[in-house]
This record gives C-alpha cells, structure tokens and sequence, in this order.
C-alpha cells in the first residue's frame, strides 16, 4: 500500500508539471540534430508542495534550529515517517538547521521555507563513506547533504537555502594543494551539497545553494530533470571554493535549466558520464542528451558550460537566452587525451554579456592516465553553432588541436565581438562556416 501510494504521488506530481504549462511559453521546434523537442520542455509550472501528501515540520520531531545542535538523526526520522505516511513533505522552518547526511525516499520531497537554512556539518565524520559517483567512476565516497537515490518524483522547494558551510573543507583543500601541487580533488575530504542518482521526474525550484564542500548539484544517471530559478553561489574569494560546480550533470537525458543564477568557483553547469581509454564500454557511464540551458544569469565561473573533463559523449545541448557576466569561458570543450569523447550538436545562441572568451577548445591534460594504453583515443567535436552571439571579450577563440582532436562542422553566425585577441584559427576546423561575424568592428567573413 505504502509503494502504490508513494508512486501515486509521483504520478500526480507529473501530472502537475503537465497541467501548469505557462500560457506564453513558445516551443522551440527542433534539437541541433533535427529531432523535434518533446512539449514537456516547456511546461515550467511551478510544484506546489502542499499537493504532495503530508507535510511534516522538522521541529515537530525535536530539531533545533540555533546553528549549533546536530539534527541529522531528527531531520532522517522526519523523513522516515514521512515515507511511512505513504509520502510527504519534510520542511525546514525559519532558523538555520545544522545536519550532516540526509537520505531521502520514494514519496517524501524537501521544501525550504524563506527564512530556513538546511546547513551542512563542516565534520566529514557526519558523511559516512558508501558507494557513490564522482568524477567520472563509480567509487566510494561520502554523500551529499541532501540525497536522493531512486526517488522519482522527488522535489526540492522553496525560497529558503541549503548552505554547505564549506570554509573548512575549501582551507584544507588549498593545505593539501600547498603541500602537494600535483593533489587530485578526492584526496581532501568533502561532500557535495545535492546528490541524486538514478531518480527521474526530478523538479528543483527557487531554492539557494551555496557554499558547499565539493560539487553544489550533482545528477547522475537522471531522466526528466527541470532545474527552474535556482540561486547557486559560492566564492571565488577571500578563499575560493575549489570544485563547486553549479550543475554537475553525469549521464542525464532531458534536462531544463532555466531562470537560474549561477556564480561558483569552478564550472557552472559541467556535462560529465565516464572518463578514461575504455569509459564508452562501462554501463556505469553514458551520454548526456537532451539539454535545454536557458533564460540563466552566470556570474564568474570557469565556464558557462563545460563538455567535460569527465565526459564521453553529450548530444544535443541548447544555451540560449542567456547573460554573461563574468566567465572565463562561454563555452569549454575539454577534450581529455585518455578518453574518447563526442561532443555534438550543440547550439549556443542569444548570448549577451562579457566573458574572457567565448569559445576555449584544447587538450585537458590535468591528471589523465592511459593505463598502459600507447595512443590516446580519438576526440571529436561536431556541428558546433554559435548565433546571434553580443560579447565583450579579451580572448574570442582560444583554441588548439592535437592529432587525436577534431573540430569539425562549426558555425559562427551573427557574432558580435570586441576582443583584445580576436584571432580566429580557421585552418584548425575541418568545416567552418561564418556568417556575419564581426570582431573589433571588422568582418570576418
């Protein structure tokens, strides 16, 4: 009984979203590839929680919300009972909630209240080690703050904020780093913020998620995700944030974000599923599809959007409508010399703002290992689009290839730039179309 009514509220949450469709919403036609967009990516109705079954306050259960008391065992049993109620909202009242681990189930959903602050322990030791995902490969590794593992349905509301307290992992990170500069980003000890795996029909909405230890979102091996006016932040100084990656999407399929605001010390939204010589044969790893990035404001980050580094294969991936300000790069393809990797049909369109560049395109040669493979695997990039592109840049292309690297079929049409470096290699793509492309005032094409 408690499974069929669990799946019945995931089911009228899908119902939801379906219904609430806004009235000015215009479908876009068609993906990069030609295949038509599904209507469910412009259906952005809001969830309303109180729709979703029994809604539980934290504080009913004992949660103390003074920043100091620990709560994961109260917040987890508020969970628990939620679950047992057939589904149900956990809510986070006004006050700032102190929790490490928190794993949530089929049915049960988190919703933030204005005011409220879910805040992540700074002690590693209330993360216990389980089997996870990072970087590419399946491991083990500490959760998240928040989790979700096979909970389709599942939903994260409100105006309130979760907050990863990250200071202390970022200092012991840049410690680590200090005594060895060749340190990868597992060997310190950190959790992401949000984790959820394997869940489909995922809606995050309005929240704000800052400052946390590892990677801010991370999804993996999700269907049907819509990420709608977030607030995603952490700092680049007085101490940066190492690795807190807005979005972190990890072998995804249909995927909205919109209307979100992302500033973070690292990549803002990174397309991630495998990394390695033979990562195209694990059935741990996997293509990204169907990505829709649009409507977004980015802050400083290391990029807008990155393929990569810890990537085999992303297809049809949309940016458009979006402001920069302040990226180092728009668009990052990092392609990694000891995998092989497919980024095609990406179209980035309606872009505004400034960056450093708009286009970064190179070998990422940063901790990558053959395994006693002698050559490097075969890369490519395919039918690339830039469109109607308004950009104040120092650099406009920074690109370079190697013999195992291809960059093939791109356009650049309607691209306004003014550049302290606006070279454009020509002779490094195979197939390049410009159309209206003017740099510094002058005409490319």
């Amino acid at each position: 009984m408690k499974q069929m009514t669990a799946f019945l509220f995931a089911t009228i949450l899908m119902m939801q979203l379906v219904s609430c469709q806004s009235p000015d919403a215009q479908p876009v036609a068609l993906f990069p590839d030609g295949s038509e967009i599904p209507a469910w990516f412009n259906e952005t109705g809001k969830i309303d929680p109180d729709t979703l079954g029994v809604q539980l306050l934290i504080t009913d259960f004992g949660a103390v919300g003074d920043g100091q008391t620990l709560n994961t065992e109260v917040i987890q049993q508020t969970i628990n009972e939620a679950s047992a109620q057939g589904g149900g909202v956990v809510i986070i009242p006004e006050g700032r909630f102190l929790t490490g681990a928190l794993f949530f189930k089929p049915g049960t959903h988190l919703h933030v209240r204005e005011g409220g602050v879910l805040l992540g322990s700074d002690d590693i030791s209330n993360f216990p080690i389980m089997p996870s995902r990072m970087e590419g490969q399946n491991l083990d590794y500490f959760p998240a703050v928040v989790n979700a593992y096979g909970v389709d349905g599942f939903s994260i509301t409100g105006k309130g904020t979760i907050d990863g307290n990250g200071l202390k992992y970022w200092e012991a990170f840049w410690q680590r780093r200090e005594e060895n500069p060749d340190c990868t980003n597992l060997e310190v000890s950190r959790p992401r913020l949000v984790f959820i795996q394997k869940s489909n029909h995922v809606q995050l909405q309005d929240v704000r998620l800052q400052n946390s230890g590892f990677w801010t979102s991370h999804f993996y091996q999700c269907n049907h995700v819509k990420i709608l006016d977030l607030h995603i932040f952490s700092p680049a100084s007085p101490v940066k944030a190492p690795s807190t990656d807005a979005i972190d999407l990890d072998v995804c399929s249909n995927v909205l974000v919109e209307g979100c605001y992302m500033e973070v010390n690292d990549d803002a939204i990174a397309l991630k599923g495998g990394k390695g010589p033979t990562a195209d044969t694990d059935p741990n790893n996997g293509p990204n599809k169907n990505i829709i990035i649009r409507d977004c404001t980015f802050g400083f980050c290391h990029s807008a959007v990155t393929c990569g580094s810890e990537s085999i294969h992303n297809r049809n991936i949309i940016v458009s409508n979006c402001k920069v300000d302040g990226p180092s790069r728009v668009l990052w393809l990092k392609n990694r010399p000891d995998t092989p990797q497919l980024y095609e049909y990406i179209l980035v369109e309606n872009i505004t703002g400034q960056a450093t560049r708009l286009l970064f395109a190179k070998p990422w040669r940063q901790f990558f290992d053959l395994k006693g493979h002698e050559a490097p695997p075969v890369s490519q990039a395919n039918h690339i689009v830039f469109r109607n592109i308004k950009l104040d840049t120092k650099i406009f292309a920074d690109i370079d290839v190697s013999e195992y690297d291809h960059l093939k079929n791109f356009t650049f049409e309607n691209v306004e730039v003014t550049a302290e470096n606006g070279e454009l290699k020509q002779d490094l793509f195979d197939g390049l179309t410009l159309k209206n492309v003017v740099v510094n005032g002058e005409r490319l094409d």
